[in-house]
């Protein structure tokens, strides 16, 4: 099912793609960005995980860095039945965390310093058994696809809308659009693209939510977790791409008010709610 998913979200954002090559560039232009989104398609399926590492500036750790992280992490692992993924530290004291990759044998799991510091033991183990759960349940790569086409779209229509600023224009005659529709769309695609994390994001969380509650073996850990880092989050900043935001086991921008009208994920009150409700 999730294969399926993958294919699906590949044609919604390489369609987004072709319209604005086809506004530009009329048949000429559509033609270029359905190439561009062909290639779009191979870099993201193969090279997405290190491309989301590369954006929230995560670097690696070593077992002799932080021996308790992996010892957490080689112990969920075990309970959840996937291999031991990558693991990194994003230098950020926002506590958060998230899981990327293409699959369970090319997978990573990031946390940020702020995690480290603020999570008891329990905790550190909810939130890390929610991130295996994105392994286990195999979505890792539609949210890693997700972050990279969204990133394409928006550097795009940022190219677009710079390029209108300084009186770049086409010709009307090669059978597409105006530039002013160009524009529009330059405009609308990042927002398609954001609604399309925020459908894939909230559905997975749920998902992850239950099953790490599973695996850690209790779900009291992962709702406190998920308390703590929804009010750090809005007290502490992070410097992400926005792109990357859907990846992150809690908002990491949900300090800023447009951003709470646009969240790529669900509301943490409903995910505690549920998780309490869990019975083992």
């Amino acid at each position: 099912m999730n294969t399926v998913k993958v294919w699906f979200l590949m044609g919604i954002l390489s369609i987004l793609l072709v319209l604005i090559g086809g506004a530009i560039g009329g048949k000429s232009g559509a033609m270029l960005f359905f190439l561009i989104s062909l290639g779009t398609n191979f870099f993201s399926y193969y090279f997405s995980d290190k491309v989301a590492i590369s954006m929230t500036g995560s670097q690696p750790v070593s077992e002799d860095q932080a021996p308790d992280l992996y010892d957490v992490v080689r112990r969920l692992t075990k309970r959840a039945g996937v291999p031991m993924p990558r693991i990194y530290i994003t230098p950020s004291p926002q506590p958060n965390a998230f899981a990327t990759g293409r699959n369970q044998d090319h997978s990573a799991v990031a946390v940020t310093e702020g995690l480290l510091r603020i999570l008891s033991r329990s905790e550190l183990e909810g939130v890390l058994a929610h991130e295996l759960s994105h392994i286990k349940n195999k979505d890792i790569m539609i949210g890693t696809i997700a972050a990279t086409f969204a990133g394409a779209i928006t550097m795009i229509a940022n190219i677009i809308q710079w390029g209108a600023m300084f009186g770049m224009g086409r010709d009307d005659d090669e059978g597409g659009g105006s530039f002013i529709g160009a524009i529009i769309l330059a405009i609308l695609a990042p927002v398609a693209a954001l609604i399309v994390q925020m459908a894939i994001s909230r559905s997975r969380e749920y998902l992850a939510d239950e099953t790490g509650a599973h695996i850690a073996g209790n779900a009291g850990g992962l709702a406190n977790a998920l308390l703590k880092l929804e009010s750090a989050a809005q007290r502490i900043p992070m410097q992400v791409n926005p792109s990357t935001s859907h990846l992150f086991i809690v908002n990491p921008l949900s300090g800023a008010s447009i951003t709470r009208l646009f969240s790529t994920h669900p509301p943490i009150s409903e995910r505690v709610r549920r998780l309490n409700e869990m019975r083992f």
